[in-house]
């Protein structure tokens, strides 16, 4: 898989998130990687952290009152293979993007099994370029699944 630079798209689209680096980050969740697997970047949002690796985004959500209980849940970036956005409008409401993935192993035509995965941001960000990421890695992954 093709490295993806979601650097500085990605901090400015997270809103109250704030960026980690790959060093603190290996530091501590270096035992969820698979072999070879590289972090590029990453975002922590009060406990919970969203990294972004060279092969998958890695949601880590600790839970209950001590955190000790981890729930790591992973997209395969080969696997997007939609994504859609919406702006904030004028009141409270907030952007967001969705991206759609496969769950099934395959990548196989007419036996998909979806999954979705919602980023919500604030409403000043500009999340147009991360849209646009996830988009043409989307469009790649259709044209390697239908054979073109």
């Amino acid at each position: 898989m093709a490295k993806l630079n979601f650097g500085g798209l990605v901090q400015g689209a997270l809103g109250n998130a704030v960026e980690v680096n790959a060093e603190e980050l290996s530091n501590e969740y270096s035992k969820y990687l698979f072999e070879g697997e590289v972090i590029q970047n990453g975002f922590k949002l009060i406990r919970d952290v969203i990294i972004f690796t060279d092969i998958r985004i890695i949601f880590v959500d600790k839970q209950g009152a001590s955190g000790k209980k981890t729930s790591i849940k992973s997209i395969y970036l080969s696997h997007i293979i939609d994504v859609e956005m919406e702006t904030a409008g004028s009141g409270l409401d907030d952007s967001e993007i969705t991206v759609t993935y496969l769950e099934n192993v395959n990548r196989i035509g007419h036996n998909e099994i979806f999954g979705a995965q919602k980023f919500e941001f604030g409403k000043k960000m500009d999340i147009t370029p991360l849209y646009r990421i996830l988009g043409t890695l989307a469009l790649k992954n259709r044209n390697e699944i239908n054979g073109k």
